[in-house]
């Protein structure tokens, strides 16, 4: 007889309730070694069963179909829609019974469409999986770094920018918060959110760790370039909450022409930056951080033009382009104007003669918007607030944490030292 033949059997008929999926489960974990085993015939099967409803067997002969069957492109393109279809169908309620399998299968849809060339057909199912895996909005699951490098891949940066406003606070693996910072920030660089990119960057270089990681080393680098064109300025010295590994070995492990280029910026001067990253293209090239290097010689001549605002109320474009050093009027006036754009100077440009007004501030913080920005503002950082004090009182009624903090507290017990109980004067 048939091993496969009873077990459809069951997953077609322990579908109908919470007891008999429970059921279902125990013999689907006895049954893998025969799915895999029989991995081969599982393709026609898949196609007669409803995944909206027999989520949990569907998800055990895709785990094991896709997992040996498909090694090629042709496999590869009857596999991708087969798994979209299931993230789009499956029961929530019943994928959370086998997450790890289900982000198998979801790492795996990832693996195919990157094997096709075709990243972009795995960003929808990618993100509709992250979310049905999710248990709330700050849950950081496995799935979030992979749908992060899909949008990467396919250059869908605004997309990706939808899952990186949520506040996360629960994080089941380490290296999750890694990859996720890490994509993160490569995502806000790409849409020009330096301020949320060097968040996320600064996130993974001071996160806890126990030994060091090439994900780490790799911000380090970006979060250097970053800095540069953010602020103008990257000090080496880490925060004192970072990890004592970090800060010790992460300036070692980092000797590369990050840490050069801002020694190099720190004079000051627009030619030595330029002639520094042209004469080290290829070493930046090889860490794939040449176009954020070249954007650092950029902000350089803009923090160049944002001193001028300091000093001087009108200045020709001549005179902007002599004292930043830029080739011409004209290369001035395209940088001013991006930078009005950009919010980054206030200024207006008279065509007629070539001189540029600088204005203070428009802003007046009374307008409506500006009122309900700053309450948002607030309410975030009260229920931050709210958050903190909750994850504070749990720690603190942790046996674990309370166990070590005696431990620890033993060692310094005053018991400990002989101290006398009056003084003689």
């Amino acid at each position: 007889m048939d091993p496969l033949e009873p077990l459809i059997a069951q997953i077609q008929g322990l579908s109908s309730s919470s007891a008999d999926i429970a059921r279902l489960h125990t013999i689907l974990k006895h049954s893998d070694e025969t799915l895999r085993s029989d991995s081969s015939r599982l393709y026609p099967i898949l196609q007669l069963i409803d995944p909206s409803i027999h989520s949990l067997g569907f998800l055990y002969l895709l785990d094991a179909f896709s997992a040996a069957s498909v090694s090629n492109q042709q496999q590869a393109e009857e596999a991708v829609p087969i798994i979209a279809r299931f993230i789009n169908a499956c029961s929530v309620e019943q994928i959370r019974l086998a997450p790890e399998k289900f982000v198998s299968v979801c790492k795996r849809l990832k693996d195919l469409v990157t094997l096709l060339e075709a990243p972009i057909r795995g960003v929808a199912p990618m993100f509709t999986a992250l979310r049905k895996l999710q248990v709330s909005a700050e849950h950081l699951t496995p799935l979030h770094a992979e749908f992060l490098m899909l949008c990467l891949l396919a250059k869908c940066y605004k997309t990706g920018l939808s899952i990186l406003d949520d506040d996360v606070f629960e994080v089941d693996h380490p290296r999750d918060l890694y990859l996720y910072c890490y994509y993160g920030g490569m995502i806000c660089i790409g849409q020009k959110r330096f301020q949320k990119a060097l968040d996320l960057l600064h996130n993974v270089v001071t996160a806890p760790m126990t030994m060091m990681n090439a994900i780490v080393i790799e911000a380090y680098k970006k979060y250097i370039l970053v800095s540069l064109i953010r602020h103008g300025q990257f000090s080496t010295s880490l925060p004192k909450y970072a990890s004592p590994l970090a800060q010790r070995n992460l300036k070692l492990f980092c000797q590369n022409p990050c840490i050069e280029l801002a020694q190099t910026y720190n004079n000051g001067k627009v030619a030595e930056v330029e002639a520094f990253v042209n004469a080290n293209a290829g070493r930046f090239e090889a860490d794939n951080n040449l176009g954020l290097a070249k954007q650092v010689v950029s902000s350089m001549y803009k923090r160049n033009i944002q001193r001028l605002t300091q000093t001087y109320l009108t200045l020709s474009l001549e005179d902007i382009a002599n004292t930043v050093h830029l080739n011409s009027a004209k290369e001035a006036e395209m940088h001013v104007l991006q930078m009005i754009q950009d919010g980054e100077i206030y200024a207006t440009i008279n065509q007629k003669d070539g001189m540029v007004r600088f204005l203070e501030d428009p802003e007046q913080y009374k307008t409506c918007e500006m009122i309900e920005h700053i309450d948002s503002s607030i309410q975030r950082i009260m229920a931050l607030s709210k958050k903190l004090t909750a994850t504070d009182e749990q720690i603190s009624c942790d046996q674990l944490y309370l166990s070590k903090v005696g431990r620890e507290r033993q060692r310094y017990d005053f018991d400990d030292y002989d101290v006398p109980t009056r003084f003689n004067i």
